[in-house]
């Protein structure tokens, strides 16, 4: 039997009576960048520490995140099937993660009414400590974005700033807790307006009252 580095990508992390000889149609047609990663065995892979979060969201280095590979593996068969039973990963979040109808539309001003807002799990969290929490606050308003710089606006930074500092801050230390918004280029939902929030070894208690005990997709299969 060959050593992992002899494998094809795609049978890497994988029962030896489970590899295919063909790669699989989920996963034909990927970046360098990701076959490089599914092609890692997961016992070399780094899982990311609540400081070196800290530093790329501080440092804006967000393309850095990597998720686990066998991770990254089951997220894009996952969305994959999503694409072909729901027509699109959108159509599902709306249906059956947000459960809101489309058009989205909110009923006020930013953060105004609470339910023009959702907090649930990252349903497939990048590769960090276990012990952090990813959560994705979706919002039914938009988050307005300069348009040269396509970073958020000085008055949008503004109003997410307050409403985690009012959501999370109350019960989450100030250094336990970061937030940040994907550049559109890495985002996988376009349609529907998020950012993300990390707590380090939160209470799950308060995590499953903010998420009304939402359970990511992960999980689930």
């Amino acid at each position: 039997m060959g050593s992992v580095s002899d494998l094809p990508f795609w049978q890497v992390n994988i029962p030896e009576n489970e590899r295919t000889e063909e790669c699989p149609e989920f996963l034909n047609q990927l970046s360098p960048k990701d076959i490089g990663i599914i092609g890692t065995p997961d016992f070399l892979y780094h899982r990311s520490t609540w400081s070196e979060v800290q530093s790329i969201v501080a440092e804006n280095r967000l393309d850095a995140f990597r998720r686990v590979p066998s991770d990254l593996r089951r997220y894009l068969e996952y969305t994959w099937t999503l694409k072909r039973d729901h027509g699109s990963v959108m159509n599902f979040v709306l249906s059956q993660r947000l459960h809101w109808e489309a058009p989205v539309a909110p009923r006020g001003n930013p953060f105004e009414f609470d339910d023009d807002v959702k907090i649930l799990w990252n349903d497939w969290p990048y590769g960090i400590d276990e012990r952090i929490v990813h959560l994705v606050v979706w919002t039914k308003f938009d988050l307005a974005e300069d348009p040269v710089t396509t970073d958020l606006t000085d008055e949008a930074r503004a109003a997410i700033d307050g409403y985690v500092q009012k959501k999370f801050g109350s019960r989450v230390a100030r250094d336990r807790y970061i937030w940040f918004k994907n550049w559109r280029s890495l985002k996988s939902v376009h349609a529907v307006e998020h950012f993300h929030v990390m707590l380090f070894d939160p209470d799950p208690k308060f995590i499953d009252e903010i998420t009304n005990g939402d359970i990511p997709s992960c999980r689930k299969v």
